[in-house]
Parts: structure tokens; sequence; C-alpha cells
């Protein structure tokens, strides 16, 4: 029983000792000040200049598709006519930006997501989400995307972007969504 004791004690204490908070670069421990704050930033009374007390918090910029206030964030539909896969001169732009910027990362992934308007029946808007997905996909090979790069699915119309139902909430629904993998 003393020996069961002993191993559970030790095995604690090397749980412990691995959660240990011990910082192992020992190369850098001064933390970065941003750019106009003062050179004591982070002590006991330093400000930024504007008496608020200053950051030591690094920015790093995120990627564009990462961005929520990016034009590729804010920009990632392409929307139909009515019982139509074409994708029409006005989403030329879209396009363009998600496949310019998808050629220049390789190793980026998306998924085409293929939606359809609640008329017609499940099986047929399941049919042309997909017809969606892959017009939009073709026209991004295009601009050099690759085709591991990209997985056309559809969703038909089970992920509408407006609830109504009425034509204008149905323009909203016809559409394929570009979606970035999660990194």
């Amino acid at each position: 029983m003393n020996k069961l004791v002993s191993v559970a004690a030790a095995g604690l204490v090397m749980v412990l000792a691995a959660c240990s908070s011990t910082p192992t670069d020992k190369t850098s421990t001064t933390p970065t000040v941003p750019s106009g704050a003062t050179a004591g930033a982070g002590k006991s009374g330093a400000t930024d200049g504007t008496g608020q007390a200053a950051s030591t918090v690094r920015s790093t910029a995120l990627p564009a598709h990462l961005d929520p206030n990016s034009a590729l964030s804010k920009e990632h539909s392409v929307f139909f006519g009515f019982d139509e896969a074409a994708i029409g001169p006005e989403d030329a732009r879209v396009i363009e930006q998600h496949g310019k910027y998808l050629a220049a990362m390789p190793s980026l992934k998306v998924k085409i997501e293929g939606n359809a308007d609640e008329r017609g029946s499940a099986e047929y808007n399941l049919s042309l989400g997909q017809k969606r997905a892959e017009a939009t996909l073709k026209a991004l090979k295009i601009w050099g995307v690759r085709d591991s790069q990209m997985e056309p699915i559809s969703w038909g119309e089970e992920h509408p972007q407006d609830k109504g139902h009425d034509e204008s909430a149905y323009t909203h629904n016809r559409r394929a969504d570009i979606v970035y993998a999660k990194p």
C-alpha cells in the first residue's frame, strides 16, 4: 500500500512539474513596447503619452481571409438568378479577389458552399446548389486556384442567408459562399 502511495505521489510531482510556468526561452525576457509608447512601458507609472498605461501586447496583422474587416471576409458570396448556375458579370470582382488571393496562397483551402432558395424540391435544390458551387470553382480556377484547394458542396435550401419568404429573401439565398478552412 505504501508503495502505491509513493508511486501516486511521484506521479503527482511529475504532473505539477510539467505544468510549471517557467519560461523555456532564456534569450529574451524584455517585453515588446509598441511604437509611440514610452521606454518604461509596462512598469508602474509608465504611460503611452496620453496618460493611459502603455500596453506590452504585440500586435500582429491578420491574414486577409481571417480579418473580419477585409474585403475577402465581407464579400465572399456569389449570387445567381432564379434556376441558374451561371455567374454574372456583377460577381466577377468577388471571384477575381478570392481567385488571386488563393492562387498566391497555395496552402489555403476553401469550401465552396452552394445554396438555393426554398422553392423547388429538396433534391432539386441540392442539385442546383452543387451546380452553383461547381460553377464558382471553375471560375476560381481561371485565376490559378488549384483543385486541391477547393471543395464544392451543396446545402440546397438548408442554410438561408435571409429567412424571409419573398423575392428579396430568395435573391439572397441563391448563392455560393467561399468559406476558408479554419487554421
